[in-house]
C-alpha cells in the first residue's frame, strides 16, 4: 500500500529521507514553476544553493552549463524568473541556484525526488505512483524564509502539495489530507488567492507578475521533472 504524507521545508525532508520512497518537492514561486518551463523547453535544471554567484558560474562551467543569475527586473538573462527560461534552447542545460526549491532538492539524498507545481501536478502524480508503487511518498511544501533563515509558510504551496496529494489518490496521514482539502476548496479562487498571497504580491510588486501569471497556467504541463545524477531531467 502506499501513503502520502505531506510536510513543511527541510525539517520535513530530514524527518522523513530515512523511510520515504519517494519526494515530491512544491516551490510554487518560483523554483517548481522554473523547472517545469525549462523542461518544457526541452532543457535540463541542476539545482544548486543559493548564494556565490561566481561559486554558481564555476559550478556551471565545470558541468558544461550556464548558470542562472538573480532575478532583476528588465534584460534579458536567465534567472529564477520563469518567464525568463522560455527562451531556453532544447539542449540547455541551467544551474539554478534557489533559496528554498534548489535547497530542498540537494537535501533529499538517494531518494527519488521529483519537482512539481500546479502546471504539472497531474503528470507529477502519474510519474511518482509509477516510480513508488509501494512505500511512502513525502510532498514537501517548500515556504519561504524569513529574514533570520527560519522558515515562513507560503501559503501557494500548501495547495499546490494538495493538488499534487489529490492526483495521487493514495491513503493520506492528516497532514495530506488538509492539504487536498485546501486545494479543493481553494480551487475556485486559486488565481486571486495566488496572485495576493505574499510571495504572489512581493513578485508583482518588483514587476515579475507575468512569472505569476505562468506558475497559474493549471495543468499547462506534462513535463516531470526528476532528479537523476544531480539535475531535473523529464522523467522517462
Amino acid at each position: 500500500m502506499v501513503q502520502v504524507v505531506c510536510e513543511w521545508g527541510l525539517s520535513g525532508i530530514e524527518a522523513w529521507r530515512s523511510r520515504a520512497t519517494a519526494f515530491v518537492i512544491v516551490d510554487v514561486l518560483s523554483f517548481s514553476t522554473a523547472v517545469s518551463v525549462a523542461l518544457d523547453q526541452g532543457a535540463e535544471v541542476i539545482p544548486f544553493p543559493w548564494g556565490d554567484q561566481t561559486a554558481a558560474e564555476q559550478a556551471a562551467r565545470e558541468q558544461g552549463a550556464v548558470a542562472a543569475t538573480p532575478r532583476r527586473t528588465g534584460g534579458s538573462q536567465l534567472s529564477l524568473s520563469p518567464a525568463s527560461l522560455r527562451t531556453l534552447k532544447a539542449d540547455a542545460r541551467l544551474l539554478l541556484p534557489s533559496p528554498n526549491g534548489s535547497r530542498l532538492s540537494l537535501a533529499t539524498g538517494a531518494v527519488p525526488t521529483f519537482c512539481g507545481s500546479f502546471r504539472n501536478f497531474a503528470a507529477v502524480a502519474a510519474a511518482v505512483c509509477t516510480a513508488s508503487p509501494a512505500g511512502t511518498i513525502v510532498v514537501i511544501a517548500a515556504g519561504e524564509r524569513w529574514p533570520d533563515q527560519t522558515m515562513r509558510p507560503a501559503i501557494e504551496d500548501w495547495p499546490g502539495a494538495g493538488a499534487i496529494i489529490k492526483a495521487l489518490s493514495c491513503s493520506e496521514n492528516s497532514e495530506a489530507r488538509l492539504a487536498r482539502i485546501s486545494y479543493e476548496v481553494a480551487e475556485a479562487e486559486l488565481v486571486g488567492m495566488v496572485r495576493d498571497s505574499i510571495s504572489g504580491r512581493e513578485l508583482i510588486d518588483r514587476g515579475f507578475g507575468e512569472d505569476v501569471e505562468i506558475a497559474l497556467e493549471v495543468g499547462s504541463s506534462s513535463s516531470v521533472p526528476q532528479l537523476i545524477d544531480g539535475r531535473y531531467q523529464r522523467s522517462a
